[in-house]
């Protein structure tokens, strides 16, 4: 169910990204969770693996603070340009390339949120992008709900993904079985 309000820039991104045919827009359940994870991590510093059209980049940049900043990683970059053609904001850092080119020359950066929304940092170099999650930190992934056109071996990529990430020491995790499917993970104290 959906309270509260929608960022402005939301209509304007769907209705560009309609006329490229894209569809995988966050959807509004996991754009309100974005928002409030968002807001808990004052001063917090935010990566985004699949900027996609931006509209999941609005939810989060609705719930940062003004001191926040938020990369945002997208290979499509025609996809891309709808997010930066309609969002105009200081503390977001747009960046066009493959998202694992992207975690594998990052790792030493640290972030309080890593929103997983693409193949990199989900399916493939988890491990890595894992480990660039601060304590305290948030790693979400969504798009876990079986879809009737997944064919069977993304099937069981997405098994394998919530197994490996149920059996987490170092993260507390929760399954949500709402919106899309999504998974949120805590890391833990390492110590």
């Amino acid at each position: 169910m959906f309270s509260g309000t929608i960022p402005d820039e939301i209509n304007k991104i769907l209705e560009m990204a309609k006329t490229q045919n894209f569809t995988m827009s966050c959807d509004v359940e996991t754009g309100q969770l974005l928002r409030v994870l968002a807001g808990s991590k004052p001063n917090g510093v935010f990566l985004e693996l699949g900027t996609g059209a931006g509209v999941s980049t609005a939810w989060i940049l609705d719930g940062m603070d003004k001191s926040s900043k938020i990369i945002s990683v997208e290979m499509d970059e025609a996809v891309q340009h709808i997010a930066r053609a309609c969002i105009d904001d200081e503390r977001v850092q747009f960046v066009a390339m493959d998202g694992g080119t992207f975690i594998e020359e990052n790792l030493e950066k640290q972030f309080d949120f890593i929103f997983a929304d693409t193949w990199p940092g989900k399916y493939y170099l988890l491990k890595e992008t894992l480990s660039m999650v601060k304590t305290g930190g948030f790693y979400i992934v969504d798009d876990l709900k079986p879809v009737d056109s997944w064919p069977a071996e993304h099937r069981e990529k997405v098994k394998d993904l919530v197994e490996t990430l149920e059996g987490l020491k170092d993260f507390h995790i929760v399954r949500l079985d709402w919106s899309t499917g999504l998974i949120l993970a805590t890391k833990g104290d390492a110590s």
